[in-house]
């Protein structure tokens, strides 16, 4: 088939969704296929390495079927395969990465190794196309939380990430906690809609301090006090602890705002990215600084295989493949020179 683009087809596994998705490098989603887990994991209050694994091995081909089914493609007609290569959970990872290399070999076609991190920064750019490089991107997901100056296609400088805990994972154990069900995030802001945020004091660890890292650990300390001290409705204390991470978040972004003076656009990427309230306060924020914000529709923040794909067609038009011995790594920061941070450890 003629065409002025290159067509990816793109697989996501790094973690507890399996998704495949065919982008085109003008922004056209053809089909996005996904499986999520949360009846598997549910019992567990989290995800399970294994369970989550087992549950790639069974969705990821059904998948990649479906989306070429639903677009009216075969394989031979993708340009390239694009595929979650870290970091991740290993198991999940390596599904969908070995998956991509048989079809890149049986086929004869480029494998792309994509940064899930990167799927996340660049996801933006899918569905904005006035969106220009460099901007500034909170990353906000269950594994991360960083502040990135995002300055083209590979190239990022990280100014800030967690020392402990990111705010997903945050919100995952309140709502653990709190008895609120999985997956967290949704679960403690549909809590938070029926509480009072003053009502329970909680901590805003690092707040005005010079740095712009985050940490979320010991709020999340401070819920379980609440919650052992029998005194909170369970609604109050998501509320309050929703209202301290935003303020958390919105204190260290606008440390960055300080530090990019010339960057046009805020940008949120990352599952977190979904909660409304963060959404609204970085509006304001942005706003206040006189920055475009920037973010994309509720279901490319979440896990998806349409980010990987584009972020798979960036690279093949930056003339970027990989070879079909690309590993799968658990591990594998935006900006590897970035310097180590007090306590920060894997999250880096």
């Amino acid at each position: 088939m003629a065409r002025n683009f290159p067509l990816i087809l793109g697989i996501e596994s790094s973690c507890d969704e399996t998704a495949a998705a065919l982008v085109t490098g003008d922004r056209r989603i053809l089909a996005h296929k996904l499986a999520g887990q949360e009846r598997e994991h549910a019992p567990y209050g989290g995800v399970v390495p294994e369970i989550a694994a087992r549950a790639h091995v069974e969705a990821v081909m059904p998948l990649v079927e479906a989306a070429l089914a639903e677009a009216d493609l075969k394989l031979a007609d993708v340009d390239a395969i694009a595929a979650t290569a870290g970091p991740g959970l290993i198991g999940g990872v390596m599904v969908g990465l070995v998956t991509a290399k048989a079809l890149a070999h049986a086929a004869g076609k480029p494998l792309i190794a994509v940064n899930h991190l990167e799927g996340h920064a660049l996801s933006p750019r899918l569905s904005d196309p006035d969106l220009n490089f460099p901007y500034l991107l909170l990353l906000v997901s269950g594994g991360h939380c960083q502040l990135l100056r995002v300055e083209g296609v590979d190239t990022y400088r990280r100014l800030a990430t967690t020392i402990d805990d990111a705010a997903g994972e945050a919100f995952d154990k309140t709502a653990k906690l709190l008895g609120l069900g999985f997956p967290g995030g949704p679960a403690v802001e549909r809590a938070a809609a029926n509480g009072d945020p003053k009502a329970v004091p909680l901590p805003r660890p690092l707040l005005n301090s010079p740095e712009p890292h985050f940490s979320f650990a010991g709020l999340k300390s401070a819920v379980l006090r609440a919650r052992d001290a029998g005194t909170h409705r369970p609604e109050d204390i998501a509320a309050s602890f929703q209202a301290a991470v935003v303020d958390c978040i919105i204190d260290r972004t606008r440390r960055a705002i300080e530090r990019s003076p010339d960057v046009e656009a805020l940008v949120v990427a990352g599952g977190v990215a979904a909660n409304t309230a963060i959404r609204a306060a970085l509006t304001k924020l942005a706003a206040d600084n006189g920055l475009r914000f920037v973010a994309p529709p509720l279901w490319l923040c979440t896990d998806n295989a349409a980010m990987i794909a584009w972020a798979g067609a960036e690279r093949y038009m930056a003339g970027m493949t990989d070879a079909l011995d690309f590993p799968a790594r658990p591990r594998w920061p935006l900006d590897p020179d970035a310097e180590a941070v007090r306590g920060a450890g894997v999250k880096a």
